[in-house]
């Protein structure tokens, strides 16, 4: 299969720091900034794929949209503005945009690379890696597929999967891979808000609404209107919130707090959890009626210890990624770090990974190797029942079991003596535990 690639981007606005990150993190991507148009068409550049327009007013971006329709080989416009300048959409798509990127949905240069890739998209069918995501197992091909079914589908779509293990990533995936990769894609934490600023956040407020609401606040769900609105750990909202969630989801439409109008969205959802959201609706209170709503279509992302074959391959991106952004290029995995990194479970998952790289990376030198001594306490502590007390004429039962204990009292150590709570977390039922 055959995917496009923008190579060459010209930036015209505000912002060189940020352009130092996007062309730290796209090393092959050429960027040119410019601070205005004129200064732009002055450099007669060829060969563009794509154009961003960085602006803080719209207004401002449609007169730069007209002057530069003219560039050689007409490359796609694309213009950043704030989600509060969402009803300008219209009028910069008329002017000539592409496509218009909300700054809250390309906070960071790896994003807007994301998107910049999605204008171009696969050229045929069938299941593609989504270029975000690492992952050659059979766990994630099986994960790459149903995104890809989830990408031509206009249902609303569950992803459930541990804490770090990229729910969101699989989350934008869908949305660059389906015809809405053009329009916004909005994200929220759901366990960031109280009940009352989750609602203000997605649904908005009328001015008066309540004590501070001195104008009219523009929700989420209408930022989002023709594209994405990923909700993040929905799991952790109320019951009452979610008897709000479910009229928006089956309505199709929303009314601001201390409004009197509804108003109509064609929104696709994409809602995340990290607990199983089935058993919570059984006396844990959310409801079953708004869990059948969410989960259409599932998609669970496995964890990583359960594909130790993306492990390495994780740590390579991740060494090479952060090894360019902290200047420390050429800094590799001994045999031995590869060792202590397949040896670790990795509750915290990818995040956690990405995170004991970056640590190492700042601990170790340009050009070296990586040791366990560049590693936290945490992952070092796994070669401790093997190398402490080891006998010569041990059997390979013997030490086993050895390290079967440890890691059973470190487990009931780290949950308080529960036993319940520990045979769950060691996938093994409580009479395996006694045993």
């Amino acid at each position: 299969m055959t995917v496009h690639s923008i190579r060459s981007v010209l930036w015209i606005g505000p912002g060189e720091h940020f352009v130092a990150d996007l062309a730290a993190d796209a090393p092959t991507l050429d960027v040119v900034w410019e601070r205005d148009v004129a200064s732009a068409l002055a450099l007669r550049l060829e060969g563009l794929d794509a154009v961003v327009i960085d602006m803080p007013e719209p207004k401002a971006a449609v007169p730069a949209l007209e002057a530069l329709r003219g560039l050689p080989g007409r490359p796609p416009l694309l213009v950043r503005i704030d989600a509060g300048e969402v009803e300008s959409v219209a009028a910069l798509r008329a002017a000539g945009a592409a496509d218009v990127l909300l700054r809250e949905a390309t906070a960071s240069a790896a994003e807007l690379v994301q998107r910049l890739e999605a204008i171009a998209g696969p050229t045929d069918g069938g299941a593609r890696n989504p270029r975000s995501i690492i992952g050659d197992s059979r766990e994630m091909q099986e994960t790459f597929a149903l995104v890809d079914c989830a990408s031509r589908s206009r249902a609303t779509v569950l992803v459930t999967g541990e804490t770090g293990t990229g729910k969101e990533l699989i989350a934008r995936a869908i949305h660059d891979g389906s015809p809405r990769r053009r329009q916004a894609f909005v994200a929220l934490n759901c366990a960031a808000f109280p009940d009352t600023l989750l609602e203000s956040e997605l649904f908005g407020h009328a001015r008066g609404a309540f004590t501070g609401a001195d104008r009219d606040h523009k929700g989420l769900f209408e930022s989002a209107d023709r594209g994405t609105l990923f909700l993040d750990e929905v799991c952790e909202t109320s019951g009452p919130f979610q008897a709000k969630l479910l009229r928006v989801l089956q309505e199709r439409e929303v009314r601001p707090l201390g409004g009197t109008r509804a108003r109509r969205v064609d929104v696709r959802v994409i809602a995340a959890s990290n607990r199983d959201l089935w058993r919570e609706t059984v006396g844990q209170g959310f409801r079953e009626d708004l869990y059948y709503r969410l989960a259409v279509f599932p998609i669970h992302v496995p964890p990583l210890r359960n594909r130790p074959g993306d492990l390495l391959l994780l740590a390579e991106h991740f060494l090479a990624l952060h090894g360019r952004r902290e200047r420390k290029r050429g800094v590799r995995l001994s045999p031995e770090a590869a060792h202590l990194l397949q040896a670790y479970r990795w509750p915290g998952n990818v995040r956690e990974l990405e995170n004991e790289i970056q640590r190492a990376l700042a601990l170790s030198r340009p050009g070296e190797p990586l040791t366990a001594g560049h590693f936290s306490n945490r992952l070092s502590g796994v070669l401790e029942p093997i190398e402490a007390n080891a006998f010569a004429n041990e059997s390979l039962r013997e030490t086993l079991g050895r390290i079967e204990a440890w890691l059973i009292r470190r487990a009931l150590e780290g949950n308080n003596g529960s036993r319940t709570v520990t045979a769950r977390q060691l996938a093994i039922t409580r009479e395996g535990l006694y045993k």
